[in-house]
């Protein structure tokens, strides 16, 4: 098998536990859409609801887990996502016995790879065996009674506590935003940057001068300048200390430019989100620009592929920050992942306001002092609660 580039998917794979085998009886996929007062910006669009594509598998012996698919951007992508599972992904896997849920990521990864590339549309099938596999390995934790950050390997004296940050500040009402995180127990932030010098600079200098010098902020571009750009405004926020600048630059330039960039910048450079496929990381990893390596287990990978991507970076002495900006099954899939291979890793948690979040995820665990705390439920610990439910818009079942 082979991902997008031609290399072996599974050749940097981790050894997994013993699931024991399993025969899918059902996949079935909700979207939700939530009206948001304000849109969320970036410097390539803006989001004006909410949504949110939710996968839901059943075993034959009646064990459930869900997984969530990334689905933001353009407006139409969650109902696309969704019809892509029903009518593509779950016939080729429901009603069939797997070994594993890494088996399934595999296999249609492979079984999928030319019909993804004669479309031109490997995000959107990678999206979504994403959202399989999270469902996948949620299934497979809750029938072994273990939280999936244990079931993956994780220390058990770090009693799943991970570091979060506050993201998705800016550009606008900023300083609320941050005091309401702060209010929240926030201890770290991220800022949304590429929207004029004036308004980045003013922002920023906001924010830094609320959360005082100490307090770590990140900075995100959303890949909004040339390299040149990119550089100069490297040395030009310096001085206000960030702890990284994430996608200063298109994410397809060539490597030779990130590491150029890298070079000329005074602030370690992050990314990974827009990363698609194992080779893609292990050569973004090997090369160097990238101080902190970002996957978002909704975008591609889910948990069999992001969990090696994840020891990979730490082996490279990499920061490991799981990417992500969606719903609650996402959230907490990340969470566990980054409980899973520990390291100094920071969760994002988007502060803006998504009912999506905590509504798609309870009980939601319960932050404190710049930590989420994962509970000892089996799986990922949460499912869609019924306030969720008002914004549900469609749903679909493949198998019984």
């Amino acid at each position: 098998m082979a991902d997008k580039d031609g290399a072996p998917v599974g050749e940097a794979l981790p050894s997994w536990p013993d699931t024991g085998p399993f025969t899918l009886d059902s996949v079935s996929v909700e979207v939700y859409r939530a009206p948001t007062a304000r849109p969320v910006r970036t410097a390539f669009g803006r989001m004006e609801d909410r949504p949110a594509v939710v996968v839901r598998v059943r075993s034959s012996e009646g064990s459930v887990g869900y997984g969530e698919a990334w689905c933001n951007f353009p407006a139409p992508a969650a109902e696309y996502r969704a019809r892509l599972i029903v009518s593509v992904l779950a016939p080729l896997i429901v009603g069939r016995e797997w070994p594993h849920p890494a088996a399934v990521f595999e296999y249609l990864s492979s079984k999928t790879r030319i019909v993804a590339v004669q479309s031109g549309e490997p995000g959107p099938f990678s999206q979504a065996i994403a959202g399989i596999d999270i469902a996948l390995w949620d299934m497979a934790a809750r029938r072994a009674g273990t939280p999936l950050w244990r079931y993956l390997g994780g220390d058990p004296t770090g009693g799943g506590s991970v570091a979060a940050y506050a993201s998705g500040i800016g550009p606008d009402g900023v300083i609320e935003q941050a005091r309401g995180a702060l209010e929240a127990g926030y201890w770290a932030f991220k800022l949304k940057v590429g929207f004029g010098e004036e308004t980045d600079l003013r922002n920023l200098e906001a924010l830094r001068r609320l959360l005082g010098p100490d307090t770590p902020i990140a900075v995100d571009a959303n890949q909004a300048w040339s390299p040149d750009e990119a550089a100069r405004w490297s040395r030009t926020i310096e001085a206000y200390s960030p702890m990284w600048l994430e996608e200063p630059i298109a994410v397809d330039h060539p490597a030779r430019v990130w590491t150029r960039l890298a070079k000329a910048s005074p602030i370690p450079l992050a990314g990974g989100e827009n990363l698609c496929g194992g080779s893609d990381f292990r050569r973004a990893i090997g090369e160097g620009a990238l101080a902190v390596i970002q996957p978002d287990v909704t975008k591609w990978g889910g948990i069999s592929g992001c969990l090696a991507v994840a020891r990979e970076a730490l082996g490279a002495g990499r920061r490991f920050c799981p990417h992500h900006l969606g719903g609650g099954i996402g959230l907490m899939a990340s969470a566990h992942l980054l409980a899973a291979v520990g390291g100094d890793g920071l969760l994002e948690v988007d502060s803006n306001p998504n009912p999506l979040r905590e509504g798609l995820a309870l009980p939601f665990p319960i932050l404190s002092d710049g930590r989420l705390q994962l509970s000892e439920r089996p799986g990922l610990g949460v499912a869609p609660g019924r306030d969720a439910a008002q914004f549900h818009t469609w749903v679909d079942t493949v198998g019984r």
